[in-house]
């Protein structure tokens, strides 16, 4: 019955779907970090940057990726509008590459020939296999990746053999032929069954899939053919262009609104081709010939490279008109907007272009944190209102970017499956916080520099030279836990702790001066409570710089994530441990000592 058949035909469509989308997302996830680099290092020639997005487009199986991820790095100011003309061009021809490969259903091998592996028929259940055996025995670095990518290519071809099974069935009642005769009997009718169906599916590669699928069970002709495959770039584009402009800032508008341009100049030069070829006779021989899926593959790479050569030369008008089109608006001035935009939702299907993102906020806030303390020990030595105000407005920049940062890593999550990803994500979860601490520390050190100005105090000069030696040895653990996080140096990570640890003894120490300077008289007991609260400040940084060294550890060896307290423990145990906090004591309690004398 014709119910079961419908049945079938779209259980095949599931299939496929659910294939294509779980091959693009592994191949995504997997390239991520080498699309990260490549896509960092365009350059403004237009016809690289078409060739990148070719090859991007190719490997990641999505012009509406490609391009999402392209108004993405132009929202971020990671590449500008122009350097994204041709990368856009470039994706919508790497789509093509999808139909060159479902056209294995048109792989005619008999008996034992090699060619039957690479017929559906055989690479389907070929996939799975190796698919499967990637995910449940094998346990080496992107093996999951490897083989969700295998599995998603077996689905694939399992969804179109079914849908070729389904759409058989068809072929004796006359069905298929009829709905694609009249396809091409008026073609804006298969124009708009073509955009409807792209629309819909929000792909291209899907649609023209379907397209190849139906091919075997019916003859359809090229006068169909070409119709439907004009309304697919339609439809597709329009898709693209919304994602596109979700929550985007202008320039991230243009590029949906580029592609749309682009497309719909795209679709007349077919058009208009196509009517001139006819009329002078040069389609007689194909007009009505039924065309297999090897050929409508071919005709929908013809369509976009020829169109993509043509129109390529005019990127620049297709941007002038966006500019037209979406407006700029009054700029809001924040030194980090640029942070702020490029935590962008459109990333999140690549996750190395995500945490790329975060690490850029995450270094913002350590250097504008560092920056506020080395401006806070300035306040102690002589008050500046301008410098104080500098402190407390940063502080609200890096209160602005550590929620942004931190809502961002939590919608990130759930997008993110690989290990080495996920191990990322958890150090940044981790420093965010610190990062925001050390802002912090520096707002209540300006804090107790000011209440020195206001009321009028001033510490003893042995104070102000105890205080200059904490910065020394606080200015050398900063710069280890900088090299620690940026550089993911573990050396840097290791050699924090001990200094961290003088620092404990160092402020120790200088507490029990400051009492037997009050019990001299020689400092005032609110002197006192703001020289301990400094020293309390300084701690905290010291520690903080520790747990950020701690969290580079984590990530690079996570087994020490569930026992840190362990690990910190054997590590002092170590003679290399133990020579470099007694250096590092000895050099600024022999400091200490000279000076007081």
């Amino acid at each position: 019955m014709i119910i079961f058949n419908i049945i079938s035909l779209l259980g095949g469509l599931a299939m496929f779907l659910y294939g294509m989308r779980l091959m693009g997302n592994s191949l995504k996830e997997g390239s991520s970090g080498a699309l990260k680099t490549v896509l960092e290092r365009v350059t403004d020639n237009h016809f690289k940057a078409f060739l990148l997005g070719i090859a991007v487009t190719a490997i990641i199986q999505s012009s509406t990726a490609t391009i999402v991820i392209t108004s993405g790095l132009v929202a971020a100011g990671i590449i500008s509008l122009d350097q994204s003309m041709g990368i856009i061009i470039g994706a919508n021809v790497g789509t093509t590459v999808t139909g060159q490969i479902i056209r294995l259903l048109d792989v005619n091998a008999e008996g034992t020939s090699f060619l039957r592996l690479f017929q559906p028929v055989t690479l389907a259940p070929l996939a799975l296999i190796i698919g499967v055996s990637m995910v449940m025995f094998f346990k080496f670095r992107r093996s999951d990746n490897i083989g969700y990518i295998a599995i998603g290519f077996g689905i694939l071809f399992s969804g179109l053999l079914n849908m070729t099974a389904a759409v058989s069935e068809f072929a004796s009642t006359g069905i298929v032929d009829r709905l694609f005769s009249n396809l091409g009997d008026n073609p804006i009718l298969g124009y708009l069954t073509g955009a409807g169906i792209a629309f819909v599916l929000q792909s291209s590669s899907a649609t023209i899939g379907i397209l190849q699928a139906f091919s075997l069970a019916g003859n359809i002709p090229f006068r169909s053919i070409y119709s439907v495959i004009v309304g697919v770039y339609l439809g597709d584009c329009v898709t693209t262009a919304i994602v596109c402009s979700i929550g985007a800032k202008q320039d991230a508008k243009r590029v949906g609104i580029v592609n749309i341009l682009y497309n719909l100049s795209k679709s007349a030069v077919v058009i208009f081709g196509v009517i001139i070829a006819r009329s002078f006779g040069l389609l007689d021989g194909i007009w009505d010939m039924p065309f297999r899926s090897g050929g409508i593959a071919n005709t929908n790479t013809v369509f976009n490279l020829g169109c993509a050569l043509l129109l390529l030369p005019m990127v620049s008008l297709f941007m002038r008109t966006s500019y037209r089109i979406v407006k700029d608006e009054p700029k809001k001035e924040n030194k980090y907007t640029d942070k702020l935009d490029a935590l962008s939702p459109v990333f999140f299907s690549t996750p190395a272009l995500a945490l790329r993102s975060c690490y850029s906020a995450l270094m913002s806030m350590f250097d504008a944190s560092i920056e506020s303390i080395n401006k806070a020990y300035d306040l102690i030595e002589k008050f500046d209102g301008k410098a104080y105000d500098d402190i407390l407005e940063e502080e609200e920049n890096i209160d602005l970017l550590t929620d942004r940062v931190d809502n961002y890593l939590v919608q990130l999550s759930p997008h993110i499956s690989e290990n080495n990803f996920i191990l990322i994500l958890t150090q940044y979860h981790k420093v965010v916080s610190e990062f925001e601490h050390l802002g912090d520390s520096a707002v209540y050190m300006a804090r107790a520099a000011k209440a020195m100005y206001d009321e009028g105090i001033s510490f003893t000069s042995n104070a102000r030279k105890e205080l200059n030696l904490t910065r020394l040895l606080l200015n050398n653990i900063i710069e280890l836990a900088n090299s620690a996080f940026s550089k993911r140096d573990i050396d840097a990570a290791r050699h924090v702790e001990p200094l961290c640890n003088v620092m404990s003894s160092l402020t120790s120490r200088l507490h029990d001066n400051h009492l037997e300077r009050l019990r001299e008289g020689n400092c005032t007991v609110r002197a006192g409570i703001l020289f301990s609260d400094l020293l309390a400040n300084i701690t905290d940084v010291s520690d903080t710089c520790s747990n950020i060294g701690k969290a580079t550890i984590t990530r690079v060896y996570p087994e020490t994530a569930n026992n840190a307290h362990s690990y910190i423990s054997s590590l002092k145990m170590t003679d290399t441990y133990s020579e470099e906090y007694e250096r590092a004591h000895a050099l600024y309690f022999n400091q200490l000592d000279t000076d007081a004398g």
